[in-house]
């Protein structure tokens, strides 16, 4: 595995640490979300690979554009992982911790943010060298106050929460110095997907990065690429 492409992963989320966790079928819906997030200002995204044609919009957003860094999520196995990757993914995100899985992404030279949820979690992925990982259901671990019990012991692991935050959680979250970016999906609800309501994903979007700049307002917020 390179050390050029997770470190981008890091950048890109240092510099929009909001990632849209999205529940998408096929390549219009993909297109459409791709433009939506990128009309709003966000250049990170997250597919989720929950539902029949999710790797279609994946690799069809990831060819519309191809500076949006496009992330595969719910990834569960290897066999995911590699299709993942094949379909466009430039990183993985997975509920748990795999070593099949994070070794596979390393192999393929792409990012990985496995899910933890407990400190030998964290040890283990310390073990598999990352160092950025995912939190996960961050509401129901505890919240911020688990991430901060967590930062405790592992100063050098940054953590990306998801799971159950909303635009008013953003601040608590990303005002601590352990968490690198939060993950939701509040801006890309299934509903508004149903309905074509791109432009309520805009909105809201707009909306989250405004609450997020906020949030750190001595953050160097150019747009990752």
């Amino acid at each position: 595995m390179t050390t050029s492409e997770p470190q981008r992963l890091d950048d890109a989320l240092r510099a929009a640490p909001l990632v849209p966790v999205v529940v998408a079928s096929g390549a219009a819906e993909g297109v459409a979300l791709a433009a939506a997030l990128a009309t709003a200002g966000l250049r990170v995204v997250e597919f989720t690979l929950r539902r029949p044609g999710a790797l279609e919009a994946l690799h069809a957003a990831a060819e519309a554009d191809p500076d949006l860094l496009i992330g595969a999520g719910t990834v569960v196995d290897v066999r995911q992982c590699q299709t993942a990757v094949e379909a466009g993914a430039r990183f993985v995100v997975s509920p748990g911790l795999s070593p099949e899985v994070v070794r596979r992404a390393q192999a393929l030279g792409v990012p990985v943010l496995p899910g933890v949820a407990t400190p030998s979690e964290v040890m283990e992925a310390l073990d598999l060298g990352l160092s950025t990982l995912k939190f996960f259901p961050a509401a129901a671990l505890g919240g911020i106050k688990a991430v901060k019990a967590l930062g405790g012991p592992f100063p050098q692991v940054r953590f990306v929460p998801t799971g159950g935050i909303g635009v008013t959680d953003l601040e608590s979250y990303l005002s601590h110095p352990a968490v690198l970016a939060v993950g939701g999906s509040w801006m890309v609800d299934r509903a508004l997907i149903d309905l074509g309501r791109y432009d309520e994903v805009t909105r809201l979007t707009r909306e989250a990065l405004a609450a997020v700049r906020r949030a750190r307002p001595h953050d160097d917020w150019r747009q990752a690429s």
